[in-house]
């Protein structure tokens, strides 16, 4: 009786796991259809994707859609720009939120856990409603037409991140801290030399979400940036768009292309952002 009871419990854990694996086999090629439909598309001939009824696989592959598309617009130039605002805003993000957070976990000072709440509860406000006034805040000071917008406010933290941080810094242990005062250490010193060090894979999660976030950027620069030369990929993909009849395999080529950095710095990075989010689900004594 009783091995009957462990294999029928072993069967249903069986069951359980091919489900599992199903559902997740099944949502995983649902998301990953429009990406393939896009890089299919890009490989075609325009001949062949407006034909009716429409094809998935290309039955003529052109490469040079890639090399004609880069050549149609200034796509090195707006790639640079691109560039330029997402290292900034990376460095900004890990460089910020690492330091405030290391406050709120490792410091006391009086109305801590107020001031982390009032932080936390910033998330909850949507980006619209913000965004009017930052835009008459920007424009006051004369920053409508250049990058800072876009920059500046990295420097200044973010809520999750902050988040994020804390609970890893919560993880390490005090005594670490403590060995180091002993030696001479202050908290600047500790921060900078002890902490981040430990903190590698919480660091890396931060400038994967940033990269992501600043990469794939479209209101921001729509918003603030004026001078078509200071013009983001994004931005550059639109007006591309605009300015005569949509080539939809030269668009597709494009949409690759500018994917193609996430895509990529994810595949090579996912070890330490699977990490990172593991390890700041929770603390440790």
């Amino acid at each position: 009786m009783q091995m009957y009871k462990i294999k029928s419990n072993s069967q249903q854990q069986r069951i359980k796991k091919l489900t599992s694996y199903l559902v997740m086999t099944v949502i995983g090629i649902v998301l990953i259809i429009p990406l393939l439909w896009m890089v299919f598309t890009s490989l075609k001939p325009m001949e062949e994707i407006v034909r009716y009824p429409p094809t998935f696989f290309p039955e003529e592959i052109n490469f040079s859609n890639y090399l004609d598309t880069i050549n149609a617009f200034p796509f090195w130039q707006y790639a640079k720009n691109t560039l330029f605002i997402t290292v900034l805003v990376v460095f900004g993000n890990v460089l910020s939120n690492s330091f405030i957070a290391y406050g709120f976990a490792k410091l006391d000072f009086p109305g801590k856990n107020l001031i982390f709440s009032l932080v936390l509860s910033t998330m909850m406000i949507p980006g619209f409603v913000t965004m009017i006034p930052q835009y008459v805040l920007f424009s006051k000071i004369g920053w409508v037409g250049t990058y800072l917008p876009l920059i500046i406010p990295s420097f200044f933290g973010n809520a999750f991140n902050i988040f994020l941080m804390r609970q890893f810094y919560l993880s390490i242990n005090n005594e670490l801290i403590e060995a180091a005062k002993m030696d001479g250490a202050n908290h600047l010193y500790i921060w900078s030399h002890l902490m981040i060090p430990l903190t590698k894979p919480a660091l890396i999660t931060i400038a994967i979400n940033s990269f992501n976030g600043a990469w794939n950027d479209f209101l921001g620069p729509l918003l603030y940036i004026q001078n078509q030369e200071k013009y983001t990929l994004q931005i550059g993909l639109q007006v591309f768009q605009n300015q005569s009849t949509t080539q939809w395999n030269y668009l597709m080529a494009g949409a690759t292309l500018v994917l193609l950095p996430t895509i990529l710095l994810f595949f090579f990075a996912q070890r330490y952002f699977i990490e990172g989010m593991d390890l700041t689900g929770g603390t440790k004594g």
